[in-house]
């Protein structure tokens, strides 16, 4: 659901999840994870609605908990070299060029779910610079929806957790953001069904400004 009148908030640091609110990833992420599902005898519609935003590990570990977590990890290392491989369908969200380019200067950063390797390359597939500030699932040993790769992100910036916004589009990392004690914007269509602050379509419906005392100011819809 998208908001119909414009709302404004204000914020020390944005906070950014990268897969389905900066990069479509949607199409690799289908690819990959439908294959998988097959192979372990899972039904496809199911697994797609556990996996958007969390580490694959963790995901795998709901969908088979009778594996053990060395089998995961270990599993989850071909996965991301699969979805590293394969960049066809990878597109920017429309907006985020824009987005990104207007919170230079201001305190930002990448909060993904994705590895160091699978965040670079889908980021430059879509045409898009890596914030400077990056926690990636090499940065923490908790996936989203546990709250620790915001709160680092926060930490790394020098800001309080209530004093920064996230932009999220999956259940799990509106739930990390919403743990960390971090207002939510969400992106696309998927995020209105997780109880964001505000939901809007892309970030073109997103306008960025830099204040005189260091903060931001976002005005959403």
């Amino acid at each position: 659901m998208t908001a119909a009148v414009s709302t404004v908030l204000t914020a020390r640091a944005l906070l950014l999840d990268m897969d389905g609110t900066l990069v479509n990833s949607d199409a690799v992420v289908e690819r990959v994870w439908r294959r998988w599902a097959e192979r372990h005898g899972l039904d496809g519609d199911e697994v797609m609605k556990v996996v958007h935003g969390r580490q694959g590990h963790a995901s795998m570990a709901l969908l088979l908990p009778e594996r053990s977590v060395e089998q995961n990890l270990a599993d989850n290392a071909r996965m991301l070299a699969e979805e590293t491989a394969d960049m066809d369908g990878v597109v920017a969200v429309p907006g985020a060029p824009e987005f990104l380019a207007s919170l230079r200067g201001l305190p930002h950063a990448l909060v993904t779910s994705a590895d160091v390797p699978l965040a670079t390359a889908r980021m430059a597939a879509a045409g898009l610079e890596l914030p400077e500030v990056r926690i990636t699932a090499e940065s923490v040993g908790a996936s989203k929806p546990d709250p620790e790769g915001f709160l680092k992100g926060a930490a790394e910036l020098g800001v309080a957790p209530a004093d920064c916004v996230v932009f999220e589009d999956s259940g799990a990392g509106i739930a990390a953001g919403r743990a960390a004690g971090m207002r939510v914007v969400g992106i696309g269509a998927r995020a209105g069904l997780y109880g964001p602050d505000v939901t809007v379509a892309d970030l073109t419906r997103v306008r960025v400004e830099g204040l005189a005392d260091g903060g931001v100011r976002l005005r959403v819809g």
